[in-house]
Parts: structure tokens; sequence; C-alpha cells
């Protein structure tokens, strides 16, 4: 078999002719949702082609990032069967959070005379190739938008066994969540599972049914000793917060063609319109204020709920019997404090990311703008931050009240499809 070798090297491709015994080009392609990589310290998700600056593959996966120092991608030229080999950039994404692994970008110069439908990822650019899992090139055919806003949820873990909400450390909303995403305009949610209780598979399994949730296997327990904390000093394990910043490039990339938006939050999180009814109308103002704009940042609010709404007039006595907490009973948030950083949530425009994070996006292409608390916010249910404010200096509001009729009764039909 013909290699022929492509060494990047100051934006430049050098190209070197060599043979190599092997057939790429044949077999299965891997079907997991992490792969790891032998004796490399690297665990492969997903390449994906990018030609939004040149030509190349790149490939979203799970690094040492002291260990690993030389990788190489073996691309497929199809229909001759030639295999093209390219030195991989090693881009190791910087909020990392001290943990050991962390999210990375391989970016594999592409041959300029064939489109690859594969790759591979090896430390040996002249090893036996026979062995080495190979990965189709998502986003090679870009699709033209069939979903206006999906939302992006990492990681679910634990024993979730709140069906209203999530049970992690602190209570969340599930189900209520998910019609208030459908309410105000997701027709896709993408959840990362690493496990959950046999209730939680329930509503899940309704949701998969019904086709708004997509549920990618997350198995990160099998390769990492994980940890539940976003900081090492917190907890000195391999990776923080069982890879969430992993799965959310994955899912930025994964959806770059398939969702005019992307909408980053937590389970427990909602961005919540002011002065518009849902998340279109909104976006489209808010792309016409700020033309080029592809980042659009949301302030995070706490509505405690320690902190019941005192008229009681949405205390649903069909909802008892399910565990969780009622978002319509928690109207009061806490205040922001005096030089203190609220944390934001995004939607975004998939095609001007490069990488992101949790809270920010670190590279792109399009500017980011902090979207104004009077024209939506992050509605944050949870436990209390400032657990000594007194009842009167936490701030009243029924923002989420203007969707009540419509919760309730999408609540109910859910409820009334599955049973818990």
């Amino acid at each position: 078999m013909i290699l022929s070798y492509l060494w990047t090297q100051r934006h430049s491709l050098q190209p070197k002719i060599t043979t190599q015994e092997g057939n790429l080009c044949s077999g299965e392609s891997a079907n997991n949702t992490i792969t790891a990589i032998k004796d490399t310290n690297t665990f492969i998700i997903a390449p994906y082609f990018d030609n939004r600056k040149s030509k190349i593959t790149r490939v979203i996966g799970i690094v040492h990032h002291e260990k690993v120092k030389d990788l190489f991608c073996l691309f497929c030229c199809q229909p001759n069967g030639e295999i093209y080999v390219s030195k991989a950039v090693i881009d190791v994404h910087s909020d990392r959070f001290g943990f050991p692994y962390g999210a990375a970008d391989l970016l594999c110069s592409e041959p300029q005379n064939c489109d690859p439908n594969f790759v591979s990822i090896n430390w040996d650019p002249k090893g036996n190739i026979d062995q080495l899992p190979r990965f189709e090139i998502k986003n090679r055919q870009a699709e033209i938008f069939p979903v206006e806003f999906t939302v992006c949820i990492s990681t679910m873990f634990g024993n979730y066994n709140n069906v209203l909400q999530f049970i992690q450390s602190i209570q969340m909303y599930f189900i209520q969540s998910i019609q208030m995403y459908k309410i105000l305009g997701a027709q896709k949610v993408i959840i990362y599972k690493n496990s959950c209780s046999k209730l939680m598979e329930k509503a899940l399994e309704f949701y998969i049914a019904e086709g708004t949730i997509e549920l990618i296997p997350w198995p990160i327990t099998s390769y990492f000793n994980v940890s539940s904390y976003w900081h090492f000093s917190q907890d000195t394990k391999d990776i923080g917060y069982y890879g969430q910043i992993t799965a959310l490039n994955d899912c930025i990339y994964r959806n770059m063609y398939r969702s005019k938006f992307v909408l980053l939050n937590d389970i427990d999180e909602i961005i919540l319109p002011f002065k518009h009814p849902d998340w279109k109308i909104m976006m489209s103002s808010l792309q016409e204020q700020n033309p080029g704009a592809g980042i659009f940042l949301f302030e995070n609010h706490i509505f405690p709920i320690t902190l019941y709404d005192s008229t009681d007039i949405f205390n649903i006595t069909s909802w008892n019997a399910v565990p969780g907490v009622n978002i319509l009973q928690h109207i009061h948030r806490e205040p922001d404090r005096k030089n203190v950083f609220n944390p934001k949530k995004m939607i975004v425009d998939p095609r001007k990311v490069v990488q992101t994070s949790v809270h920010s996006i670190l590279h792109a292409y399009g500017d980011s703008v902090n979207v104004p608390i009077d024209v939506a916010l992050v509605y944050h249910c949870r436990k209390p931050i400032q657990e000594k404010l007194p009842r009167e200096s936490l701030i009243r509001d029924t923002t989420i009240w203007r969707y009540n009729s419509s919760l309730i009764m999408n609540v109910n039909n859910v409820l009334q499809k599955t049973v818990f």
C-alpha cells in the first residue's frame, strides 16, 4: 500500500511518500461515544470536517495535558485506497481547571486531492494500521438547519431519581424544564447520559419516543476516575465534572449544521425571555441589534427552592405524588451580590464557535453579546446561595407564570402518558 505522509509545519504541508502494510479503508468504523487509543493517553469522541478557515478534520477528544506529545491522523482516500498521514496539532482547551485530563481538539490537515470519509489516530505514523479504530468524519455534507433551537445538556450522572426535577447535590427540574424548552422554541434536547435511576429512564423513554430528546451514551466512568466537582483542588481525580466541557464541545459540532442556534445550559436552568414571548422572536431582535454577533450570554439568577410563593395558587395536588420541585411555586430571586460575578449561560450560532467552556466561548469567529437582564435571564431554581437573606430582600419575579397555562397542560399530558 502507498502511504503519503503529510507533515504540518508552519501551516505548510510537506508530503513524503513511503509504503506501509495494512488496510485502513476496510472494516467497521468505531461506534462508541468514547474510544480509547491504545498506549496514547488519548480518547476520541468524534471527528468533524471543518473548512471555516482551512480544510481540516477537527477531532474532539480527551487527552492528558502533559503525557500526550505527538499524534498522527491517518486518512483513507477512496477509490484507490491510499492512506494519507498528517501530524496532528494538539490543542488542549484552556479551561481544564487543574485536572490532568481535559478536552482537546486534534487538528488534522486533510489531503488536498481527496475528501476522506474516515480518519484514524495513532502515536506512530508508520505503525501497524490494521488494528486501529477508524472514525467516520461528520459534517462532510452540510445540512440546511432542519432545527431552529437545540438545547445541549451535559452530563447526566449519579442516581437521578427525580422526575419533575433532577436530584444531584441539589434538586432540579426535568419534565418541567423539557416542557418549558419546547414552549420557548426548542425542537431538540441533547443529553449526554452516564447514568440515572429507573424512574428517570421512564421519563427519558417518553421524550425519546416523542422525538424531543436525543440521548448520547457517555460512559466516561469506564475510562477515567471522574470527579463531580469543577476544580481539581476540590477533588483530585482524572477529569472534572464528568467530562462536561468535552461533551459540550461535541454537542456544538454535532449540531453545527443541524440547528440554527444551540443553547448551552444545565437541566435546572431555563433561559427566560422578559421582553419577548419565545426564543425565536428574542433572537431575531438580538441579531438585528447585533449584526455579526454569534454568542449571546445570559446572566444566571438563583430562585431558591426553599422559598415558596405565599399565594399557593400553583400548588397542584396531582403533582404532589411525583418526586420533584414545582418551579411555578418559586418566583423569588436572589439579588445581585456586590463585586460577585454572575455566571452566564449561552445561546450560540454553532457555526461561529471554535471552542466552548461552560460559561463562555473560548474561541469564536463572531462577537459576543452580554444580554441585559431586562431582555432575558437564566432562571435557575436551586438551593439558595444567600441563605441568610430575609424574604423581603428577595426580588419577586413572576415571569415564569406567563407560561403557566401551557406548562400545566403539557406536564399533565406527560404524566398521564407515563406511569410513575
